[in-house]
């Protein structure tokens, strides 16, 4: 009778071993299926350029622009803020000859575009090893050149931006990478149109008057003027540390810097929080800098008046419709709005004052909207 009992122990204890081992096993290879989709997919393009004919969704930033600067092939990019989101690449193609890649981020922040770039003008790129980039469309925008040096405007996933693999679990075993990149584009079979990828979810009825009004947060007014210079260091230093190194290392690629047309409204908040001077300085002090380059063209549309002062072309203070991201395309192709001198600078703000002074703010904000 106690063999019999010791057998049955014997036999449950092999059992259970036999059911951990079977459990640990099937972890292991569901595990081991997670990375082989990963891998062969790669919705973050961090090991290859897209497969043929599979529906990518691409609507992350910050994960997804390393691997495409990376993997796809192009002669030019755009970078920056959510200024150029807008942006339709076709436009490039259509009116300056460039295979153009989007590569925003909102809110960009100067060490946000360095990070980018870091990654486009590596040499191991698939662009840079097919001729190299041609062109870079650059946003200024002065404003974010206070933040540090190496300030992002978010947290920054390190392990998708460096070269290492050894350091990619997070990418390789993500449930979000599984459900919402590979297994949801197979089903809704929706691919992203890369010519307008990230573009703003405003559609056309959000870009009028009564829309901007409604969302505009008048600002709290400040105590005291802001001297004028007091952010040309830092601007300066943001300039010499995050951008100028990619001008001045690659003096064959164009760099198309432009200042994009905020509305009026923008331009309020700096009256009302006394830093107009302060601002309109580093305008100055940023094209005073790049035009001492000769592979970089700027470009200014803070006065392009029929612009700036209807905001039936905005959807907020900051954000013009698509038809303006198309025009300043052409621009870029014919030179319109081109600014070739510091004194031509100089005669731009003065004019933006000018605008900023004759504009009927009182009826404006008296208005219900």
């Amino acid at each position: 009778m106690e063999v019999s009992k010791d057998k049955e122990k014997k036999i449950s204890k092999f059992n259970n071993i036999r059911a951990l081992i079977a459990f640990f096993a099937t972890i292991f290879i569901l595990l081991g299926l997670c990375i082989v989709a990963v891998v062969y997919v790669d919705p973050f393009f961090q090991y290859h350029e897209p497969l043929e004919g599979f529906p990518y969704v691409v609507d992350n930033q910050l994960t997804q622009n390393p691997g495409m600067a990376r993997h796809m092939d192009y002669d030019s990019v755009v970078v920056g803020s959510s200024m150029t989101v807008n942006f339709d690449t076709d436009d490039f193609a259509d009116n300056m000859g460039l295979d153009t890649l989007k590569l925003c981020y909102n809110g960009a922040m100067p060490h946000d575009i360095s990070n980018i770039l870091d990654i486009v003008f590596d040499e191991d790129t698939v662009a840079m090893q097919n001729g190299g980039v041609d062109a870079v469309i650059l946003c200024i925008d002065p404003y974010q050149y206070t933040a540090g040096i190496e300030d992002t405007k978010y947290p920054i996933p390190e392990y998708l931006y460096d070269k290492s693999v050894f350091n990619d679990i997070e990418y390789l075993l993500n449930k979000d990478v599984l459900l919402q990149y590979i297994l949801r584009p197979v089903i809704n079979n929706n691919p992203t149109d890369l010519s307008y990828v990230y573009s703003s979810w405003w559609t056309p009825d959000y870009y009028n008057i009564q829309w901007v009004m409604h969302t505009y947060t008048y600002p709290i007014e400040a105590d005291s003027e802001t001297t004028s210079d007091v952010y040309l260091p830092q601007t300066v230093q943001n300039l010499q540390t995050n951008i100028l190194p990619y001008i001045i290392d690659n003096p064959d690629t164009v760099f198309y810097c432009f200042y994009a047309p905020y509305s009026v409204l923008f331009w309020n908040d700096c009256i009302v929080e006394k830093h107009l001077d302060a601002s309109l300085s580093q305008y100055q002090q940023i094209a005073d800098i790049l035009l001492t380059y000769d592979n970089v063209r700027l470009f200014s549309f803070i006065s392009m008046e029929e612009v700036v002062t209807d905001l039936n072309q905005y959807a907020d203070e900051l954000h013009y419709a698509p038809w303006v991201n198309t025009y300043m395309t052409e621009c870029f192709a014919d030179g319109t709005w081109e600014v070739n001198s510091s004194e031509e600078m100089s005669e731009i703000i003065e004019d933006m004052r000018r605008i900023i002074d004759e504009f009927d703010y009182e009826t404006l904000f008296s208005t219900e909207w």
